[in-house]
């Protein structure tokens, strides 16, 4: 049975969240989640109320070069500590999810620590990702786009030698007839924009808050198209552009 909790110890909780998130302190970060639970507030305002800001501050400082990848991951890291146990809330209380992304690491390639953090990052902003892992076929690849049927699919090479696969996996999308059912973004450390275009993807993310950027336009303009045609779009999670 939860309890309530005064207005001023929920901003605490809040700004706690936001302060401890940012500075990638995972257990007080659960102990601020669960204390929030506890007491009955909403995990959408837990979430998109503390946690994201924090993420996303956390984005605007690397790209001002104040935070690197080490600072960003264990930010991220701490806010998958709260997410945890926000997540099977959400999902009964029927927020669902933005949409799919399928993410991998191409063929011949072992590095992750970029796609990991993409991946946190998405969770965090509302999205379900299906995480392939490394060295991932082009097989493999084509198999769990059949299967999930994800608006996104994001493809990483941190190799010279295996970005060629960057464009084998488009061209495999291509051969099945599915090339058209999704939107493919592509990143790494040695890709660049120029490439994306060269090989035909459909963006190209440098970073994580790109990934979650592009991600969520990409699932807009997709919501925006299929309510012109007269669908109704999915009701998601509320989140920040």
């Amino acid at each position: 049975m939860s309890h309530p909790v005064s207005t001023s110890r929920e901003e605490e909780i809040r700004h706690g969240l936001f302060e401890h998130t940012l500075a990638g302190h995972a257990p007080e970060v659960k102990a601020l989640t669960e204390e929030g639970i506890a007491h009955g507030m909403d995990p959408v305002d837990l979430l998109f109320g503390a946690l994201m800001p924090a993420l996303e501050e956390v984005g605007r400082r690397f790209e001002r070069g104040e935070y690197f990848v080490p600072e960003m991951l264990v930010s991220a890291k701490a806010m998958q500590a709260g997410m945890v146990l926000l997540r099977p809330l959400l999902a009964r209380a029927g927020a669902r999810p933005l949409g799919t992304v399928v993410m991998l690491t191409v063929r011949g390639d072992l590095h992750d620590i970029g796609k990991n953090l993409c991946n946190i990052m998405l969770e965090g902003s509302g999205f379900t990702v299906v995480d392939l892992g490394t060295n991932v076929s082009a097989e493999a690849m084509v198999s769990a786009v059949r299967q999930h049927r994800p608006p996104v699919v994001g493809f990483s090479a941190f190799l010279t030698t295996t970005m060629p696969m960057l464009k084998a996996n488009l061209d495999a999308l291509a051969r099945e007839g599915l090339r058209d059912t999704v939107k493919v973004m592509v990143g790494g450390a040695p890709v660049t924009q120029e490439y994306a275009e060269k090989i035909g993807a459909d963006g190209y993310a440098p970073d994580a808050n790109a990934t979650v950027r592009l991600a969520r336009r990409w699932v807009a303009e997709l919501d925006h198209d299929a309510g012109r045609a007269g669908e109704a779009p999915a009701a998601a999670m509320p989140g920040r552009e």
